[in-house]
């Protein structure tokens, strides 16, 4: 059985994604286009981190390219995908001072080493295992989350490439504020990271290759592709606001439920849990089985809106497994379907359009769809 309100994943339109990037980066200057490390982190931003990660690996290569790297954010997200069957090149992001790192030896996945005591351990257990570990090597130039030091590596670098045990494959950077053309630090973390690639040889990290490009800053600026990009949200068909992308994009997910009710309000009458809503006019409600225990925000609550016969309906009340959602201006009875994400009728709500509601990002708004909310997939 299938929940009503569920999530539909378009498989297809994944890949047609993925292709549409393929060929935006096959457009740039010289040389070989950069590779794709494709993101799925945090269950494929809610999408199904198994069904997303075997679908590019069968399908989003086509006959001349070889399938992306996959990236998650911890060790334990490469070993359910290697369960779920995936055999393409996996990168671990981070976490690695609290994950076992048997992991990452038992199911071949590729650590990032974004600190001297992660080098030192990486390189104890690739010891005590006899076998030579590649790593990517991850450089802070200005997030101040993971990473080594931008201003420190003559210091720090050493230690790291002198690790009988350890061998740098690729150096990559994260940028903080790719979205903002108005802020100044995205210019400043990508002149930092052509410092170092500048003074690669002089650091030692001759034959090594670098990324640095997220889903913002390969739309924003070429000069970030570099050897490859790891885009994310716009593998979903998303871009990152307030950019627009110069390729056609196709939203990955929807997610839709039923009216489960319908019901009259008068003047004055409230709804929801410490009647915030107060009716200013005789309103028709509708009830719909979803809420904040299926990741939908309180604060869609005077803001966000739904579709119901095509028509846009405001929600009123966000409960634990309920909105109430004002159906005065449509026609809305028990078993229609209303669509919360994506196209009914001649309209469509996005997770932009969500994020923009109520103030946040639409990575939030995917990741948030919570675990009782069945995936379909299609195909």
């Amino acid at each position: 059985m299938v929940r009503p309100t569920h999530a539909v994943v378009d498989l297809d339109g994944l890949i047609a994604n993925y292709r549409a990037i393929r060929g935006l980066l096959a457009g740039g200057a010289g040389g070989l286009p950069p590779r794709i490390v494709a993101v799925i982190k945090a269950n494929a931003y809610g999408h199904g981190a198994a069904r997303v990660a075997r679908a590019l690996e069968g399908k989003a290569q086509g006959r001349s390219a070889p399938p992306p790297m996959l990236a998650c954010a911890d060790i334990e997200e490469g070993v359910d995908l290697r369960a779920a069957g995936v055999r393409a090149p996996i990168l671990v992001f981070g976490a690695l001072s609290v994950s076992d790192l048997d992991g990452l030896f038992a199911h071949d996945l590729t650590p990032t080493v974004s600190s001297p005591s992660a080098a030192r351990a990486l390189e104890q257990a690739a010891a005590a295992r006899g076998v030579r570990l590649g790593v990517h090597l991850k450089i802070d130039t200005g997030m101040n989350r993971f990473g080594f030091r931008h201003d420190n590596l003559p210091a720090t670098l050493p230690a790291v490439l002198q690790a009988p045990h350890l061998a740098v494959e690729a150096v990559y950077t994260h940028f903080a504020t790719a979205e903002d053309r108005d802020h100044p630090l995205f210019e400043r973390q990508r002149t930092r990271f052509e410092a170092i690639r500048a003074a690669a040889a002089e650091l030692g990290l001759a034959g090594v290759w670098w990324h640095a490009a997220n889903s913002a800053a390969l739309l924003r600026d070429r000069r970030t592709w570099y050897d490859a990009v790891r885009p994310g949200l716009l593998l979903y068909g998303i871009a990152p606001p307030p950019l627009e992308p110069d390729l056609r994009l196709r939203p990955v997910m929807s997610l839709r439920s039923r009216v489960v009710a319908v019901k009259g309000m008068r003047p004055g009458e409230t709804a929801g849990y410490g009647a915030r809503f107060v009716a200013d006019r005789a309103l028709r409600v509708a009830l719909i089985p979803a809420g904040y225990a299926d990741g939908l925000d309180l604060r869609l609550a005077g803001r966000g809106v739904l579709l119901v016969g095509g028509v846009r309906a405001p929600v009123v009340a966000v409960s634990m497994d309920s909105l109430v959602v004002d159906v005065t201006a449509v026609e809305a009875a028990p078993g229609d379907e209303v669509v919360l994400l994506g196209a009914q009728g001649a309209d469509v709500i996005g997770a932009r359009d969500v994020a923009g509601a109520i103030g946040t990002v639409p990575h939030e708004i995917l990741c948030r769809i919570g675990a009782r909310i069945e995936r379909t997939y299609n195909p």
